[in-house]
């Protein structure tokens, strides 16, 4: 396991799965396979990393992000799972609200997840950001548009890093490292 630091010096760990079957970094992310683990008791429930469905689409070797209404900083569009909900449910309904797409069940593809330090809430917090490459449904929008939230949509590439919290940092890097995007 590698890890590289954020702008801050911070390391971002890439953790290798979505579904923790392995239990590889259950003291850092707070998950075993059934759900919370040792670490995340020990921490309680406000401290347990936010999870998050993103979504990468990818158009000409650049990925789609979004900037959120009153944020500087770019985000892969998606969101919180919900209780109850699975993560690619989650990233079907935040595909939607965000950026019109209805993404098509049968294309997401589980390509990483990133466990970095989540932006815009108290320092400490952590976000586990499951990523899926996806498409959108034959016959609807095939192309994003700002909605609900989202001010603005954008494709970019890592040279965009710097304008991207911790946890979009370390997804342009691992897009990067699988030949996705330049």
């Amino acid at each position: 396991m590698t890890s590289t630091p954020d702008p801050a010096g911070r390391p971002v760990v890439p953790v290798l799965d979505d579904d923790d079957d392995d239990d590889d970094l259950d003291e850092l992310d707070g998950l075993d396979a059934d759900g919370p683990g040792d670490a995340a008791r020990r921490r309680g429930p406000d401290e347990r990393p936010l999870r998050v469905a993103a979504l990468a689409l990818i158009r000409d070797r650049r990925v789609l992000m979004v900037r959120v209404e009153g944020q500087d900083v770019l985000y892969l569009p998606g969101g919180k799972i919900e209780p109850g909900e699975g993560a690619r449910q989650a990233l079907v309904r935040e595909a939607a609200e965000e950026v019109g797409l209805d993404i098509d069940p049968a294309t997401i593809e589980d390509l990483f997840t990133v466990l970095a330090d989540a932006h815009g809430v108290h320092a400490g917090r952590l976000v586990s950001m499951t990523v899926y490459r996806a498409e959108p449904r034959e016959g609807t929008r095939q192309e994003p548009v700002p909605s609900g939230e989202v001010a603005e949509v954008e494709l970019v590439g890592s040279a965009d890093a710097d304008r991207c919290p911790p946890a979009g940092q370390a997804a342009l890097e691992r897009l990067v490292a699988l030949r996705l995007i330049d």
